[in-house]
Parts: structure tokens; sequence; C-alpha cells
């Protein structure tokens, strides 16, 4: 009887362990690859977009409501972003990313709330991007790390999920869906 409880105990810690080991792993881009719609960043971020957004905190909470107006353009490999934001408290913001076009669907970008350079690559109808972000909150700038996904959902539309964690600890989350006018 003892046996059989130490090993179905054995069992369930395996089980669990596994369970949340499973929990810790990340999406990885490349499982991506073969899905469709694909993805052309240099496409679909082209022309004026508008974007509907929540900001989330760790319980789940809404904490800010947003709307987007981006306009973008191209030259060659060298994108620009032009992003208005309106919050739902009635302020505004404004942020330009500058982007590049590198080689085998990876891309870089800068904005002046950036800090250094973001980095991304685009498999399948994903796109994942990471960077660390100077945000202003009560007085004070705090850097903090996005991890950005991008999933294409048709060629209109696209929907955003970006996890915020500073000190690897997860802040909240942003959630966007982006329309092609």
């Amino acid at each position: 009887m003892k046996r059989r409880l130490l090993l179905s105990l054995g069992t369930a810690t395996a089980a669990t362990s596994a369970l949340l080991l499973g929990g810790c792993a990340s999406q990885q881009i490349e499982s991506y690859a073969a899905e469709k719609p694909v993805l052309d960043l240099q496409q679909y971020f082209n022309g004026t977009l508008d974007a509907y957004g929540v900001f989330t905190d760790r319980s789940g909470a809404v904490v800010k409501r947003f709307t987007v107006v981006m306009t973008c353009s191209w030259q060659g490999d060298q994108g620009v972003l032009d992003e208005d934001f309106t919050y739902s408290d009635g302020s505004t913001q404004k942020r330009i990313w500058r982007l590049t076009k590198l080689a085998d669907g990876r891309f870089t970008g800068r904005a002046d709330d950036v800090v250094g350079e973001a980095q991304g690559q685009s498999r399948g109808y994903a796109f994942h991007w990471t960077y660390t972000m100077s945000l202003p909150v009560d007085g004070k700038v705090y850097e903090v790390q996005f991890d950005d996904w991008m999933y294409l959902m048709s060629d209109k539309v696209m929907l955003n999920k970006a996890t915020m964690r500073k000190f690897g600890v997860r802040l909240g989350e942003v959630t966007l869906s982006f329309a092609k006018r």
C-alpha cells in the first residue's frame, strides 16, 4: 500500500512538474512558418490603419483603453509607422517607429521611447517583436520589456498581444486589433 501511494505521489509530482515546466515554455516563431495567410509586414503596414486596444494589469483588469490611427509607408527596406494614440481619459500620445527589413524575415526598429533597438521576425502569419520601452508612470520613467506577438487574421485584420515585464516580473498585457482602411 505504501509503495502504491509513493508511486502515485511520484507520478502526480512528475505530471505537475511537466505541466508547470510546459507553462514556462514560450512559443517559437518557427512554429508558424507553414501557416497561412503569410504576413508581409511591408504590405500590411502600408497606408492607414486603425487600432483598438486595452492595457490590462496582472489580474486581468482593464487599466486603460485606447485607439490608434497609424499612417504607414515604406521606401525600399525602410518603413515608418506614425502612430497617434488617444486614450479613454482623453490624453494623447505620438510614437513614430522606424523599421528596417533585414534578411530572413527579420526586422529592427527604433522609436523615441524605445531603449536601443527592437528586434523582430516574421514567419507564416505571425510576427514576434521584443524591445524595451521607457514608460512614464506617475512622474517617473520605467524601462519595461515587451514580448510582442502579432497574428494576421486576414488581409485587413491583425491581432496583437504584448506582455510587459520589469525585472522578469509580468506587469500586464496590451491587446490590440489592427484594421486596414
